[in-house]
């Protein structure tokens, strides 16, 4: 008898994932359940490829107006124009992403069901009039944006990211919650496309978590000079509350003192939480909360029972949604014939397009500090982009980059904040996932290019080692 397996939220990344990789196999017989209206997917329709379309038109005017060199008005964004664009592109990508979810239905042993999924019990779920029974269940449902539960929020407008994707009009003024991934891209959209002013509220010395101290601050420093922001850093947000011309009031905690924020808009960009609420875990034995999934996929309270994507918690990122489902389709049949479960490992590689994409943030694998934790012996070699001529005949000569190499000559890990560091990730990422020695890395020159700068860090990081 054929094994029977439902995706919870098939039409996402993570979900799909797993679905072409058991769509078809002998043996199972596969349920896809997605209540998306039109669906598509976070990414395509919230998330990073709708993001980077609004990014991209704000970033044609910050570097006509970051440029000396340049005469006359700065032209405009037209954020009627942008929206439009974007929508017609999502709209695009999404219809494919159904198609491509529609042909894996047409495939024998596959049914897709539109409508919510609601589990009665431990993976037994009702979608619409339809009770299902089968032996394995995945959650994909993704995530949603998360909202803080400060004093004061439910009297107060709240704007997300959601909302900022759909702007054509902005204020004057803006208060921000939440500098980390969303804020670091968005904030410098309301500044440069809205002209508005703003202050954020950090809560550490710095952003950019994961970057070594020099990362943060120079980024710091970068997003008030070139965006006029006014980042408030070990700050933290105590009420709000509605001021009487409509905008909103911030009270907040900095420097050990109570101080105030007034401002025409609130904007919360603190992150997102995993998409569960409408799921009945309670009637489970599923509990969601910090480490419920186990590195296998599979939920503490139930093995049969996969979690995959933003839903799981761990790591809300695309590339890391599309491998956990990979890895939970291989579980599947993994543990249905009683063989040995695989783990997800996944090499830190994250890129951040702060900056509005100008001075994007990269890392891959380990960051000085991460490798020290872990009680790694390593050199350490930084460069900055002002030391590198083409960074200065591109006029986009801020930021570093920095490498990260073991005794042993292996290269752990790499950071680059500075034009270009997005594209170069891919090749960080190649010699890091393959353990390569930094010696045995081609020392080749080519046309002089930003890329130069990772020859640099070879170099002298080659030159660490054998001094």
């Amino acid at each position: 008898m054929d094994t029977q397996v439902a995706i919870v939220g098939a039409y996402g990344s993570a979900g799909v994932a797993v679905a072409q990789q058991l769509a078809g196999s002998d043996g199972i017989e596969l349920t896809l359940i997605d209540d998306g209206d039109p669906g598509g997917g976070l990414c395509i329709l919230r998330g990073c490829m709708p993001s980077k379309e609004v990014l991209s038109a704000a970033e044609h005017r910050f570097a006509a107006r970051h440029d000396p060199r340049l005469d006359g008005p700065y032209p405009a964004v037209d954020p009627e124009a942008v929206v439009e664009r974007k929508n017609e592109h999502t709209a695009a990508f999404a219809t494919h992403r159904r198609a491509a979810v529609d042909g894996l239905a047409d495939r024998e042993g596959v049914e897709f069901l539109r409508g919510t999924a609601t589990f009665l019990d431990d993976r037994r779920l009702a979608v619409g009039d339809r009770t299902l029974d089968p032996e394995y269940v995945v959650i994909a449902t993704g995530s949603t944006v998360n909202v803080p539960d400060l004093p004061g929020i439910d009297d107060v407008p709240v704007r997300t990211s959601a909302d900022v994707l759909d702007a054509t009009e902005f204020g004057d003024s803006g208060v921000v919650m939440g500098f980390g991934y969303v804020g670091m891209e968005l904030v410098p959209y309301l500044a440069e496309a809205g002209g508005m002013d703003l202050t954020v509220i950090e809560h550490d010395a710095r952003p950019l978590d994961e970057a070594d101290p020099p990362f943060g601050d120079e980024l710091l420093s970068y997003y008030r000079d070139a965006f006029g922001l006014d980042v408030r850093t070990e700050a933290r947000e105590r009420r709000v509350e509605p001021t009487d011309d409509g905008g909103v009031r911030m009270v907040l905690i900095e420097d050990g003192e109570e101080r105030t924020v007034e401002a025409d808009q609130l904007f919360a960009f603190t992150g997102r939480r995993p998409a569960l609420d409408r799921l009945g875990l309670e009637n489970t034995g599923l509990h969601p909360e910090p480490g419920w999934v186990t590195d296998t996929m599979q939920a503490r309270g139930d093995d049969r029972v996969f979690v995959v994507g933003d839903v799981n918690g761990k790591e809300p990122i695309l590339h890391v949604a599309k491998e956990q489902g990979f890895t939970a389709a291989a579980n599947i049949r993994a543990h249905r014939d009683g063989d040995a479960l695989e783990a997800y490992e996944n090499v830190h590689h994250h890129v951040v397009f702060s900056g509005l994409g100008v001075l994007p943030f990269a890392r891959v694998g380990h960051s000085a500090e991460s490798a020290r934790e872990a009680g790694i012996d390593c050199v350490v070699v930084t460069r900055h982009a002002s030391d590198d001529g083409v960074f200065k005949t591109k006029n986009v000569d801020e930021g570093l980059g920095r490498l990260v190499v073991g005794t042993d000559g292996t290269v752990l890990g790499w950071q680059g904040l500075h034009y270009h560091a997005d594209a170069m990730a891919k090749t960080m990422q190649v010699v890091v996932e393959t353990g390569m020695d930094v010696r045995e890395v081609p020392d080749r020159a080519y046309h002089p290019t930003t890329p130069e700068i990772l020859d640099s860090l070879l170099r002298e990081a080659r030159a660490e080692l054998s001094g």
